[in-house]
């Protein structure tokens, strides 16, 4: 807890919402869906790597090229087992924006209600649907949608938060040199954890944190 020092009342009604949030059954018409986004470099070899041989690793120099950056944004729903990634050139709210329809519209469009977690990224906020839409098809779109901010640094919070994790470690681990490449390993990756329907099991509970945490609460 060192940077945040202090857990103010915002901070623990913000993380107690998300820890029951959690804790809750699997309604499969009430999805709760973690998003979060993560940038990724795209990286170009600068000499041809030698290719793999019996007995031999495939060897890369360690010179690379930049090719510029894409944004993937990372949808996961812990305890249906299912995860949606986009890629995308930008996160601007105009991209976020039309994710969040992309999910509420296609993915979960026969959901009663969906449960959003977010960070407080200033994209994330329901002024940017707002200003993207107009306001009577802003709220036409999330009349299915409840909000769940996590507290300020407090992103471990945030269950997508893990997903980028694996993503990172299984599939963008190594040099991908343009967008093309990296959707269609993206898409592989996602499709493949779908059909195994690997989902989070969170085990942090409000017991936990009052437990572990409580000498650091402010009043």
């Amino acid at each position: 807890m060192w940077c945040v020092g202090r857990l103010t009342e915002e901070y623990r009604e913000r993380m107690y919402d998300l820890l029951d949030l959690y804790a809750r059954p699997f309604r499969s018409r009430e999805p709760v869906v973690c998003l979060d986004e993560k940038s990724k470099q795209m990286l170009k070899d600068s000499r041809i790597p030698w290719p793999i041989k019996p007995g031999m690793p495939m060897r890369q120099d360690y010179e690379y090229v930049r090719a510029g950056t894409c944004n993937l944004f990372v949808a996961v729903e812990p305890k249906g087992g299912r995860r949606t990634v986009v890629v995308t050139d930008r996160r601007a709210k105009v991209d976020f924006v039309a994710f969040v329809q992309f999910l509420l519209e296609q993915v979960y469009a026969t959901a009663r209600r969906v449960h959003l977690v977010l960070d407080n990224l200033n994209t994330h906020f329901r002024k940017c649907f707002e200003e993207v839409l107009d306001v009577k098809e802003a709220q036409a779109l999330l009349r299915r949608v409840v909000f769940h901010y996590t507290p300020k640094h407090a992103s471990w919070l945030n269950m997508a938060e893990i997903e980028i994790g694996i993503l990172d470690r299984q599939c963008l681990d190594r040099r991908l040199p343009n967008r093309t490449l990296l959707t269609a390993e993206v898409n592989a990756w996602q499709q493949r954890r779908n059909a195994e329907q690997r989902g989070i099991e969170w085990m942090f509970t409000r017991q936990d944190a009052d437990a572990k945490m409580a000498r650091h609460y402010v009043s």
